[in-house]
């Protein structure tokens, strides 16, 4: 099994060329930094090696044991990181709500297979991210929890129709609340949230709503059947985009985003990689003993 490592900081290694030079001017004086044969006599210099209080090559060993310790030092700054065993376990942290009008006005429309088909290609572009149903009318209403399983998912949104919801009327503030209710829940901190609608009953207290769920870090995104001006002003708000029925490889790609890259931005790198440079400082002190090795009397 191949070892998948990055780099939490990968701007320290612009240090590594500047040790580089450094090294390399140190090596060019012939005796280290001290360079003694320049400042006494060659008979005293002759005189203190034969007493073996000095070597022909002073401060060489030492010049490369404290070369290989910053180099050491930079490369454990860079942050190389492996992916923690328990990631999988952090996946609800990035999970997909949607939001579908179930009202007759919806779904007793000529289009409303269109956007059926639209919703199952998004479910199926969701990859490793758990994916929930919520469908209203005059109330909201839990049609599917969190889940992996897609395909179960793909599966309800087909049998959506005007008779799940009793209640009449048309209300996405109330679905928009039992998002935000649910992503709470979830401690989902980068999820989406998708809104299929017609454009009805959308007003201030779903704007309202859609800016809280960007405020918790979720994008909000509006699928469209028709033409309103409130799609674009509540996926303004929400950070999230607009598609029309005809959209369906945008929308998959929308959804399909790395999870771990979002949660990277947001500065949570840390929850998907296990930060390795604390241990690789322990292979400094290696080179570090050379530096602090005695001559023998």
């Amino acid at each position: 099994m191949s070892l998948d490592v990055t780099l939490l900081r990968p701007l320290w290694l612009l240090a590594l060329p500047v040790l580089a030079g450094l090294a390399w001017w140190l090596w060019s004086q012939r005796q280290g930094l001290g360079d003694w044969q320049r400042a006494a006599e060659p008979g005293m210099i002759r005189a203190m090696a034969a007493l073996g209080r000095v070597e022909a090559q002073a401060g060489r060993s030492g010049l490369w044991a404290g070369v290989a310790v910053l180099v050491i030092a930079v490369l454990a700054l860079a942050g190389p990181a492996v992916e923690r065993r328990d990631t999988p376990s952090f996946r609800n942290l990035d999970g997909v709500l949607f939001l579908v009008d179930a009202s007759a006005s919806v779904t007793e429309d000529a289009r409303w297979p269109q956007m059926q088909a639209l919703g199952r290609f998004g479910l199926a572009s969701l990859g490793t991210r758990p994916g929930g149903i919520v469908v209203y009318g005059g109330d909201a209403y839990l049609a599917t929890g969190m889940t992996l399983d897609h395909v179960q998912l793909g599966q309800t949104f087909s049998l959506i129709g005007p008779e799940l919801v009793p209640d009449p009327g048309t209300r996405p503030e109330r679905a928009l609340a039992l998002a935000v209710a649910r992503l709470e829940e979830a401690e989902i901190i980068a999820g989406d949230v998708v809104l299929f609608t017609d454009g009805a009953g959308l007003g201030p207290e779903s704007l309202r709503l859609a800016a809280t769920l960007a405020e918790m870090g979720a994008r909000l995104s509006v699928v469209g059947m028709g033409d309103d001006a409130a799609f674009g002003t509540h996926a303004q708000a929400g950070g999230g985009r607009v598609f029309g029925l005809d959209d369906a490889d945008a929308l998959a790609g929308w959804l399909g985003q790395d999870m771990a890259a979002r949660l990277e931005r947001q500065e949570y790198p840390l929850i998907f990689w296990s930060d390795m440079g604390r241990y690789l400082l322990l292979l400094a002190a290696l080179p570090m003993l050379l530096m602090f090795r005695r001559q023998g009397a």
